[in-house]
């Protein structure tokens, strides 16, 4: 996956799982949320994206770090059912809100690639209460289980505030370097949100040639602005039928998007 960051903009199309059981919306019926989750990887992965990730996004109220059993155990047959019909595309988790020690089992037991982890380094205070970095743990326990997976942080995520303040720069750099993420993301405030433009090209000077994607709110309108300054983006909402997160995701959104990347790739040839 990275190796496809450094030579052309990537696109990661987001799996959202329905509520898993023991959440509040969940209705009693598992095999829809595998349905769900195969309808929309063969959406995404016919559309065009590049990579997709699975996260428990109809789990709220979310858990701030660790989640319980029930969802990890959800998250690992739904995981292998999207990797399988993937087709090699590269594939991996995100744990709601923080758990990036779950996302790593998952990826040791499914052979996923690679972790979104919301709050890497630093703390942040969100709407699940104060949120802690846990990167020493995190590299480690990836070193132990699954050596290869690539690890993709946010800096200053959606739907929070840093709790000590500081730049984006400062917090890129962080956690580049001192948390030793493989990959960054950027975000705006809330899901469907996009970053401000000078936001993004404020990581990008910050960390140099290291991989930066756009974490949320990117579509048709404002990708070449936004794609200008990021190695890629992790698209959901605009892929959805209508652009609601809701909703199922709509293989011609997602063609017009790829064919977008595609058109920007061939501009900066």
């Amino acid at each position: 996956m990275l190796k496809l960051m450094r030579s052309r903009p990537i696109l990661v199309g987001v799996v959202h799982l329905i509520a898993t059981p023991g959440s509040p919306r969940y209705f009693g019926d598992r095999r829809a949320i595998l349905r769900r989750a195969v309808d929309d990887t063969n959406a995404l992965i016919g559309g065009g994206c590049d990579a997709l990730v699975v996260e428990n996004f109809g789990d709220v109220p979310f858990f701030a770090e660790r989640v319980p059993p029930e969802t990890v155990a959800t998250m690992a047959l739904a995981l292998q059912a999207v990797i399988e019909v993937a087709g090699g595309s590269p594939v991996g988790v995100n744990v709601l809100r923080n758990d990036a020690r779950a996302a790593l089992g998952l990826c040791a037991a499914t052979g996923a690639k690679f972790v979104r982890v919301n709050v890497h380094t630093g703390a942040a205070v969100t709407d699940q209460g104060i949120v802690q970095g846990q990167a020493a743990e995190t590299v480690r326990e990836r070193a132990r289980l699954c050596p290869g997976v690539a690890l993709l942080c946010d800096v200053h995520v959606k739907h929070a505030s840093p709790l000590a303040g500081g730049t984006i720069e400062t917090a890129a750099q962080d956690t580049l370097h001192r948390g030793m993420a493989d990959a960054l993301i950027v975000s705006g405030s809330g899901t469907g949100s996009a970053p401000d433009v000078e936001r993004v090209a404020a990581v990008r000077r910050a960390v140099g040639n290291a991989p930066v994607l756009i974490g949320s709110g990117l579509d048709e309108k404002n990708a070449g602005e936004l794609l200008a300054h990021a190695s890629g983006a992790i698209v959901g909402t605009s892929l959805k039928r209508a652009g609601r997160v809701d909703e199922p995701v709509d293989v011609a959104r997602v063609e017009r998007l790829r064919r977008l990347f595609d058109s920007l790739k061939e501009r900066s040839a």
